[in-house]
């Protein structure tokens, strides 16, 4: 899972980042809408935490592009505005949720949760399942057979795979890989990618089936 938090107040921001990481998912922050905006032209989150009332770009003019760029995401707004009316306002403008401050940071991961399965099923029903060498992975069940064999994984697992099956048999680098399964700040001497690849072919099995080219990436 991918989260963008937009909040112009930097240690409400950076704090929201550290808690959501600590809950094993992957975030990027921006400090102003334009950043967010440039941001998600080029990542594609699973969810946006957008405070409404930002600098730069209004966040409900972010919120109102990001639904005209047709992403998949799910948009969650994140502001002390708690009126009803200013609830039905953020809605009408594509948001999928609205959490008011203060809050609670449980409800803000579980929210952040279901709204990410929504993301992945998607407007038009469930994802669609990817097969390939016998592997099949589920997207919206997070369920992954080999040969029919029940393969459980971990997130980082099942993102990695997920990444690489989506390639269909093309390489992907390990900058792509540790773009869209961990965060702009992840540290790539950690070796937190070629350990979670070790663990992947383990689970796996035989034959083995990612293959490392060296100095560039993997591929399925």
């Amino acid at each position: 899972m991918r989260v963008l938090v937009v909040e112009d107040e930097e240690r409400l921001a950076d704090a929201v980042a550290h808690g959501l990481r600590l809950n094993a998912i992957a975030v990027d922050v921006a400090y102003d809408g334009q950043e967010a905006l440039d941001l998600a032209a080029y990542v594609d989150y699973d969810v946006v935490v957008l405070d409404r009332d930002l600098p730069e770009v209004h966040g409900d003019d972010v919120c109102r592009r990001l639904r005209e760029c047709g992403g998949g995401g799910r948009v969650l707004m994140l502001t002390a505005a708690g009126q009803i009316r200013d609830k039905i306002d953020g809605l009408a403008l594509g948001a999928d949720d609205y959490l008011v401050k203060p809050f609670a940071f449980a409800e803000l991961v579980a929210r952040i949760r279901a709204l990410a399965r929504r993301a992945r099923t998607g407007a038009h029903g469930a994802a669609p399942a990817l097969e390939r060498e016998g592997i099949a992975l589920d997207p919206a069940r997070r369920t992954v057979t080999r040969d029919g064999r029940p393969v459980p994984l971990n997130r980082k697992e099942f993102d990695v795979l997920r990444t690489l099956l989506g390639a269909a048999g093309a390489l992907v680098t390990s900058a792509e890989l540790r773009r869209i399964v961990w965060d702009e700040h992840a540290d790539a001497s950690t070796g937190a990618l070629r350990v979670t690849i070790t663990s992947l072919r383990k689970k796996l099995g035989a034959p083995p089936l990612i293959q490392n080219v060296p100095g560039k990436g993997y591929r399925l």
